[in-house]
C-alpha cells in the first residue's frame, strides 16, 4: 500500500481531479458549488493519505494549536481569493468585450493550463519578491514559521499576503480577458496541488520532480536557514525556478527539526499572527539578509 501511495499518489489524484475538472469546465458545469466540492474532496484525500504513508510521523502531531489556527488561515486566504475572483469577473461581465487576447475558441484544456502558467508565472514573482523586501517578508513569514509540513500548511498565509501574491496574476487574466471557468477550474486544481505541495505524505514523481513543484522539492523552501530557503519558488511549475536560478535539488528533502524560521518569535494564537507583521522586532529584522 505504501509503494503504491509513494508513487501513484500524485499522479493518480492530482491528475485525475485536473482532468475532471476542465472536462466539468469544457461543459458548462457552473463552478459552484461543484469546483469548491471537488477541491475540498481532493484536499480530503490529501489529509487521509498523510495518515497512511507519513514522511514524518511527528509531523501528523497537533503542535500547540497549530491545526486549528491553520485551519482558519486556509478558510480565510481560500475564502478571500476566490470571492475576489468571482466578484472581478462579475464586474468584467459589465464591461464592454475587451480585445481579442484570449483564445476563448480554443479547448478548455489549452485554456485552462495557458491560465495556470499565466497566475503560476505571477506567483512567483510577487512569492520571490516576498522573500527580498521587508514588509512583504513579514507578512509571508507565517507561511514559514510552522516547524512541520503538512496538508494544511498550503493555505497557512496572512490575507494580504495571499493578496499580494495573487493579485499580478488574477489582474493579467482578467486584462486578458480570460474564461471565468478556466480560472476557477486552475485555482480548484491548485488547492490540491498546494494541499500535495506540503503534504507530511511520502511519495515520489521521479523526473517530473524536475517540473512540478511538489512536497520533496518545496521542503527545501521551507529550511530554517533563511539563506538556503531562496530557492523552488514555483506553486505549481518550478519552469520560472529553472528560468530564474532558483531552482534546487538533493537526493535527501529537509525533515523534523530543520524547518521553520530561525528567529521565530510567530505568536501561536490566529489574531496575534494576523498582527505580528505590524509589530517589527530585533528578531525580525534579522531575518532578513
Amino acid at each position: 500500500m505504501k509503494t503504491l501511495i509513494r508513487y501513484l499518489a500524485y499522479p493518480a489524484l492530482a491528475g485525475s481531479i485536473l482532468l475532471l475538472l476542465v472536462v466539468l469546465a469544457s461543459r458548462g458545469i457552473a463552478y459552484w458549488p461543484t469546483f469548491p466540492l471537488i477541491a475540498f474532496a481532493g484536499i480530503a484525500a490529501v489529509a487521509l493519505l498523510e495518515r497512511i504513508a507519513p514522511f514524518e510521523p511527528d509531523w501528523n502531531r497537533d503542535h500547540a494549536g497549530d491545526t486549528r489556527v491553520d485551519a482558519l488561515h486556509l478558510i480565510v486566504s481560500t475564502l478571500l481569493i476566490h470571492s475576489g475572483v468571482a466578484m472581478a469577473f462579475g464586474l468584467r461581465a459589465l464591461l464592454p468585450e475587451a480585445s481579442a487576447l484570449w483564445p476563448g475558441a480554443a479547448p478548455m484544456w489549452a485554456q485552462v493550463l495557458l491560465a495556470g502558467a499565466i497566475l503560476d508565472l505571477g506567483l512567483y514573482a510577487m512569492h520571490r519578491a516576498s522573500h527580498a523586501h521587508g514588509f512583504l517578508w513579514r507578512l509571508h513569514a507565517i507561511h514559514h514559521s510552522s516547524e512541520r509540513l503538512y496538508w494544511l500548511n498550503g493555505g497557512r498565509r496572512h490575507p494580504l499576503s495571499a493578496l499580494v501574491l495573487a493579485v499580478p496574476g488574477l489582474t493579467a487574466l482578467l486584462a486578458l480577458g480570460a474564461t471565468p471557468i478556466a480560472v476557477g477550474a486552475w485555482l480548484s486544481f491548485m488547492s490540491v496541488h498546494l494541499a500535495f505541495q506540503h503534504a507530511n505524505l511520502d511519495y515520489r514523481l521521479g523526473p517530473l520532480r524536475y517540473l512540478l513543484g511538489v512536497a520533496e522539492m518545496h521542503r527545501w523552501h521551507h529550511k530554517r536557514e533563511f539563506e538556503d530557503a531562496q530557492v523552488n519558488y514555483g506553486e505549481v511549475f518550478l519552469i520560472w525556478d529553472r528560468l530564474f536560478g532558483t531552482f534546487h535539488d538533493a537526493p535527501r528533502s529537509p525533515a523534523q527539526g530543520e524547518i521553520g524560521l530561525q528567529d521565530n518569535t510567530m505568536p501561536e494564537q490566529y489574531t496575534a499572527q494576523l498582527l505580528w507583521p505590524f509589530r517589527e522586532t530585533d528578531a525580525q529584522r534579522r531575518t532578513i539578509r
